[in-house]
């Protein structure tokens, strides 16, 4: 009778197991795409058992054809993405800057599909690499979709869109040798950012631990541009958005990307899905920074500048709403790889401003979307259709998935009833900003674009001494991969521009001096009968010393919810002092995960067996975000013996994780570096669970990086 209850509990058990497997077609009969029932779809027709295969079997040539055209062209650039599906609630209605519906009706639950992304790298690169990341939301709003397409940066490279091609080409692989993939580390990318000044502050961004997030949850995001909101009486403030994560910034450092890259590719996808699997979903607040028309030339800097943000000291960030991600795709391909943003997709109370990049991506994103989807129809794909219905006398062509009825396909008409007729404004219609415009047609640069070293300098000058050191190394690290000593002479030049004392310190680490004066003009993004030394920046100001807004250390560390926590335990583990740390640690929603020197199941010093989650061989320190060693003799006996838990233990010492031992756990910890660093703020033996929480919500110990030299790479 056990043994029929324990069967009927197994099948149970597999059969919701595999529930996550079943699709849609469960339980139908197999068909072509014309629906006609298949016999056998893992044979060709052929002339006999041996013979030819026959022109005539039209299910093998359906098959393949399906087959060959699976993929379709992949993005440019944000190739690589993870997405997920969610809603925004609006906090209190913002009626006095916007008519836009989703900001003024606080009783909405808006749907949204968000894509993260890195820029530089194909579809298949790693998701560690040092880039910047796209932070791009879809709103289904009930007037119409609001694309808030956007990165995790508040600046970008570029000022003028005209560029965007050339500061693409130079970051993609080298072409004569498809060289190196998904990284900036190369000549011909320091070469255009050594002659393009304006790239310095974005580029200084991405060179921070900003470039290298610990996971898509844990990152900001911005629109980047200013952008306009009207309100129902047709007055204008310029907006810039900001996304700020509830579980605060965080980001690893260089060498746990080089590793994860290594250990786990799909590092931040697989973070997002197994996070909202969990239940433990992501969570953004929007913020807006408003600046009223008359204010457009109050500051130091142009608003209209996409090189430049506006600091949080001058203008605070007011949040608005928030955005919770708690559903992943069904699929894929048809949502997150199909799914089209468009700048160029706003709502009435949302419009443009005069940002040169911008305008820029009002046309070329719809350009990119009519080359990879194949057809002006591809807001009819599923992920992208609107809300509400689209009427209008656009027909036919490529992909047409909609039957449109009636005989009338133009405007005005009488033989359709004048339909789909006109709405007015105060229906609900887009009314564009009526903008006065007066000025001569020109092609050029506004001067108050030009000044490049202000803000990098800024945002150096606003980091913690370890970011700061995090800035330099990597300064180094991508210099001492270009092979031209003329392009890292100019770069050299322009660190020193933003610092001197960064500049020295990057000099040192490549040998080199730096040089005291540049040849030729510095920008040469200007035309060629441009008056060039009208055109070149002056020394960086000082109108605000620090931004503490820009620093990571000034971020949230309230919460370890859906951290990883190590617990590396062997048979005989103490089962008191690991009931007694994972209980608070799961009281706190982080994620426990056991790791053992196999798989399968491991045994405590109660005779219980507990679920593996890791065999030490299949996985890296550096997946997980602390450390924790329960006491029992023969556990730590057997711990001692694999010298892949000293390697564990000696990463997770260097990159600045906190680590909890208790009773016989000390012994290990005494094998490896950490019998040196007792006495650190993150390293606890015997301590209460709180402690050591505490010490994973601030994330890393960043003072123990002045000792860290001595424990080996």
């Amino acid at each position: 009778m056990s043994g029929t209850s324990k069967k009927s509990e197994k099948d149970s058990k597999k059969i919701e197991q595999l529930q996550d497997y079943m699709s849609d077609a469960d339980g139908k009969v197999m068909r072509t795409r014309q629906g006609l029932k298949i016999n056998d779809t893992n044979n060709s027709l052929k002339a006999g058992p041996r013979g030819a295969t026959l022109l005539e079997d039209f299910l093998l040539r359906e098959k393949i054809t399906s087959f060959d055209h699976e993929r379709i062209p992949e993005r440019i650039v944000h190739a690589r993405g993870s997405g997920a599906h969610g809603i925004f609630e609006l906090y209190e209605s913002q009626g006095k800057y916007t008519k836009a519906g989703i900001f003024n009706d606080t009783d909405r639950t808006t749907p949204v599909f968000v894509r993260f992304s890195t820029v530089a790298g194909s579809k298949g690169s790693p998701d560690l690499a040092r880039d910047v990341r796209g932070f791009a939301v879809k709103f289904y709003t009930d007037e119409g979709t609001w694309d808030l397409v956007g990165n995790n940066m508040p600046i970008f490279f570029i000022q003028d869109a005209m560029k965007f091609p050339d500061l693409i080409h130079s970051v993609k692989p080298e072409p004569h040798r498809e060289i190196p993939q998904a990284a900036s580390a190369h000549d011909t990318f320091y070469d255009f950012v050594s002659l393009t000044p304006e790239t310095l502050h974005n580029h200084i961004w991405a060179m921070s631990d900003r470039g290298i997030p610990r996971s898509l949850r844990m990152m900001e995001g911005f629109g980047i541009h200013t952008y306009r909101l009207i309100n129902d009486k047709g007055e204008s403030h310029f907006v810039k958005f900001h996304w700020k994560p509830v579980l605060g910034v965080h980001s690893v450092t260089w060498d746990e990307a080089v590793k994860i890259n290594g250990a786990d590719s799909d590092f931040h996808r697989r973070d997002l899905w197994e996070a909202i699997e969990a239940g433990q979903f992501p969570e953004w607040e929007l913020g807006f920074q408003i600046v009223a028309e008359k204010d457009e030339h109050k500051y130091d800097f142009d608003l209209l500048d996409p090189t430049k943000l506006i600091p949080e000291e001058m203008v605070p960030v007011t949040l608005v709403g928030k955005m919770t991600l708690n559903r992943n795709p069904e699929n894929f391909f048809a949502e997150t790889e199909q799914v089209a943003f468009l700048p160029g997709n706003i709502v009435p109370g949302i419009d443009f401003s005069n940002d040169p990049l911008l305008q820029g991506r009002l046309f070329s994103y719809r350009d990119t979307q009519l080359s990879r989807l194949g057809s002006p129809n591809f807001h009819q794909i599923p992920i992208n259709r609107p809300v509400g219905d689209s009427h209008n006398n656009q027909r036919d062509g490529h992909m047409q998935m909609d039957i449109p009825k009636g005989n009338t396909a133009y405007f005005p008409n009488t033989l359709g009833g004048g339909c789909p007729h006109m709405a007015k404004i105060s229906e609900g219609a887009f009314n564009s900003f009526e903008e006065r415009i007066d000025a001569s047609k020109i092609r050029t640069r506004s001067k108050s674009f030009i000044d490049f070293f202000s803000q990098p300098a800024l945002f150096y000058r606003s980091l913690e001494t370890w970011e700061k050191q995090h800035v330099m190394e990597a300064y180094s690290f991508e210099l001492g991969k270009c092979t031209h000593e003329h392009i890292v002479e100019r770069m050299l030049w322009m660190i020193k521009q933003i610092d001197g004392d960064l500049a020295k310190k990057v000099a040192n680490n490549l040998g080199m001096d730096i040089p005291k004066s540049i040849d030729q003009p510095i920008n040469q993004a200007i035309g060629a009968d441009a008056n060039v030394s009208d055109y070149q920046p002056g020394k960086a100001k000082n109108y605000l010393d620090k931004s503490p807004a820009l620093s990571q250390a000034n971020t949230k560390f309230s919460t370890i919810a859906t951290r990883q926590i190590a617990v590396l335990v062997a048979d005989g583990f103490s089962m008191k002092d690991y009931k007694a740390m994972t209980e608070e640690l799961k009281k706190e929603k982080a994620m426990v995960k056991l790791v053992a020197p196999h798989g399968g199941t491991v045994t405590c010093d109660s005779d219980m067996e507990h679920k593996v989650d890791a065999a030490i061989s299949t996985t890296e320190s550096v997946l997980f975000d602390a450390v924790y060693i329960p006491g029992g003799k023969k556990s730590i006996e057997t711990l001692i013996s694999t010298a892949k838990y000293l390697k564990f233990i000696n990463e997770a010492l260097k990159h600045c994780k906190a680590i909890a031992v208790d009773n016989e756990g000390e012994q290990l910890l005494d094998k490896t570096y950490g019998a040196d660093f007792k006495k650190d703020k993150a390293i606890f033996i015997n301590k209460s669970p709180k402690d050591f929480i505490k010490a994973i919500a601030n994330h890393r110990n960043w003072e123990r990086l002045d000792g860290i030299d001595k424990i080996p790479a």
